[in-house]
């Protein structure tokens, strides 16, 4: 199907951003990578009367860090800059395993963590482990910035809280504690070709041997990243023992909440959260020097 018709325009600034996207009004829509505007696009699910490019903001393309204030992710930055990037590699390992567990090279080229996050699917590869390290996500509007924790982002399959006239422009995550690690897992039926069937971000901070503070987020069991409250309960304020880390990985498949569809069916998602889960702890203790 060819693509409808529609208006195009490649803003330098947010400022235009953000007036061309008042001016448009409710029709409008903002492009980053593509990766899934286009596609919708194409088989007539989304009809836009006017398309507004963010790729050539300078601002939104930077990656930086900084050890009071953590890590930054420009919107547009593409999932290829954060996999390769030096500080996300040596302080937030487990963000760069999730961008590039996203798709294929392909789409890693194009699309970006903040388009990722933004289309708000279940099965997004980059919620989990941002959601377990606390991140949250600046979004501009006609009347400012604001800040909203990634927690508080997602409002069900395709929603969130980005308000008419808004856009992302960053995801911020706090510096990482010491003695912590983070870690992502996911499996889907046919590898990079396909997305995730279930997957677990987990995130670890240890007081000596102790587990002092976890969280634990599940992705594509529900219909949006679900939080692993119980799982988190049972861990926090003991020891990593093999009983225990089976005893989390069954709580959290039991917290999960899958459905049946094309890609994986319910029972299998629930087993592999528990697999998953193991993993990912694991993982992230080996991270934090516990092991």
């Amino acid at each position: 199907m060819r693509l409808p018709h529609f208006d195009y325009a490649a803003p330098t600034t947010v400022a235009e951003a953000l007036r061309l996207l008042a001016e448009k009004g409710p029709g409008a829509r903002v492009l980053a990578g593509g990766t899934d505007l286009l596609i919708r696009m194409r088989h007539g699910l989304v009809t836009p009367s006017a398309v507004i490019y963010l790729g050539d903001i300078a601002a939104l393309r930077t990656i930086f860090y900084k050890s009071k204030t953590g890590l930054t992710i420009g919107a547009m930055a593409r999932l290829v800059e954060v996999v390769a990037h030096p500080d996300i590699r040596r302080r937030y390992p487990a963000v760069a395993d999730a961008a590039l567990e996203t798709a294929n090279v392909q789409v890693r080229n194009l699309g970006t963590v903040g388009g990722n996050l933004c289309n708000a699917a279940p099965s997004a590869d980059n919620a989990p482990t941002l959601l377990a390290l606390g991140a949250e996500m600046v979004l501009a509007g006609p009347k400012g910035d604001r800040r909203v924790a990634l927690d508080q982002f997602f409002k069900g399959p395709g929603q969130t809280v980005i308000a008419p006239g808004e856009i992302l422009t960053a995801i911020c995550v706090p510096p990482p504690p010491p003695h912590s690690g983070a870690a992502y897992q996911q499996v889907s039926a046919r590898g990079k070709v396909d997305i995730c069937a279930a997957s677990v971000g987990a995130a670890v901070v240890f007081a000596g041997e102790t587990c002092q503070e976890i969280r634990i987020f599940l992705g594509a069991v529900g219909p949006t990243p679900l939080r692993a409250l119980e799982t988190e309960n049972l861990v926090r304020g003991k020891v990593f023992t093999p009983e225990l880390i089976e005893k989390a990985g069954a709580k959290a498949a039991a917290e999960s909440r899958p459905i049946t569809d094309m890609r994986a069916s319910a029972d299998y998602r629930r087993q592999m959260v528990g697999v998953l889960t193991r993993r990912a702890l694991l993982e992230a203790q080996k991270r934090a020097g516990k092991h």
